[in-house]
């Protein structure tokens, strides 16, 4: 068995969906809400849906551990998450593109981007290396193909292009890694022959030019959703009429940042005697706030309104997001030059040991 071979069919193969693949990822928060089946229902559920799609194009013995796999790298990234403190989602899983997790608070800069990064990777080797390990101790050429394609793509992943997790970590090295990324990343396209990594290379690309060439500032638009659950019957009994279920308008609110950077929206509808805070994703500036559509909840002979709403905001660029201590950059650096090398040669001794098989 060529592993290289094999490897290069693989990732052109599962990478080749590239326009469905970039549709997906934009409508990620909308496929976490399918998999609202309890803290790790969704994952369960999308690893087998992962595992039956690729079994349709290889063995279900390399599907079954390659999906593995994809669930030590991204629960990597959640472990790293949790001990920053940042909430995060179980993984999900979608066929022929990853898996992705779902911030519910986004890092206060590069040095905590940069370590949430880099669990993913560093977790991705060690289960990589425990299928090598087992895969010696079998003599088994599988094991070693699916060891070979962890390292191949936990390598693929350190590349410094955003949203990899290489161009994560360099954001608390050097941004000047990410001119390397623009270059391997041509080399990546040209090897795998994938319009998928073709699609986030030249979206990377662009980005660069607007923010260094052209020097154009990227205004981001956000939004963030929550509802509340507020008594009306009260309301009712005085004659008051309740809002409909499209019923839209505009709300109060002030918005405040506590000590470690988390933003709120507190927002008031007085007629409604509702109160309620928002946390944001990421610290923005906020533009509206408004409610997007009302139910009404009949519970115990009390109506109640779920008010769901909405406050849209632009991302605010802090500028000492990038601002890293010396120490720290050269840790990040050392950790990501040394983690991309073993990750290398381990491809190598891979190939080598199920040639002599």
């Amino acid at each position: 068995m060529d592993l290289k071979q094999e490897t290069r069919k693989t990732g052109s193969t599962w990478l080749q969906l590239g326009a469905l693949a970039v549709f997906i990822l934009a409508k990620g928060k909308s496929l976490l809400a399918l998999f609202k089946l309890g803290k790790f229902g969704g994952a369960l559920v999308s690893m087998a849906a992962s595992i039956g799609a690729y079994a349709l194009l290889y063995p279900w013995g390399f599907a079954a551990g390659f999906v593995l796999l994809l669930f030590i790298h991204e629960l990597g990234h959640v472990i790293a998450a949790k001990r920053k403190g940042l909430p995060v989602s179980a993984p999900v899983f979608i066929p022929f593109v990853g898996a992705l997790i779902n911030m519910r608070r986004h890092p206060r800069d590069a040095a905590t981007e940069a370590y949430m990064a880099f669990g993913g990777p560093l977790w991705g080797t060690v289960g990589a290396m425990a299928v090598f390990a087992l895969a010696h101790i079998l003599d088994h050429q599988l094991l070693y193909a699916i060891s070979y394609v962890g390292f191949f793509l936990n390598l693929i992943n350190l590349l410094p292009i955003h949203p990899l997790d290489g161009g994560r970590i360099a954001t608390a090295v050097t941004r000047w890694l990410w001119l390397i990324g623009l270059i391997g990343g041509l080399v990546v396209i040209i090897y795998l022959k994938s319009f998928l990594f073709f699609i986030i290379w030249a979206l990377f690309a662009y980005d660069l030019y607007k923010k260094y060439i052209k020097k154009e500032k990227n205004e981001i638009d956000l939004e963030d959703k929550d509802s509340f659950l507020i008594p009306v019957q009260h309301l009712l009994d005085q004659g008051f009429p309740l809002p409909g279920p499209h019923h839209r308008r505009g709300l109060d609110w002030t918005t405040y940042s506590t000590l470690d950077g988390q933003q709120f929206v507190k927002l008031r509808w007085d007629s409604m005697e509702l109160e309620g805070t928002i946390p944001l994703k990421q610290q923005g500036i906020v533009k509206q706030v408004y409610t997007t559509s009302i139910e009404q909840v009949p519970k115990d002979d009390v109506m109640y309104l779920r008010v769901h709403c909405q406050v849209d905001s632009t991302l605010y660029e802090n500028d000492a997001y990038y601002e890293v201590p010396a120490a720290t950059r050269w840790k990040f650096g050392i950790g990501y030059v040394v983690l991309a090398a073993f990750l290398a040669g381990m491809m190598y001794l891979t190939h080598e040991y199920s040639n002599l098989t």
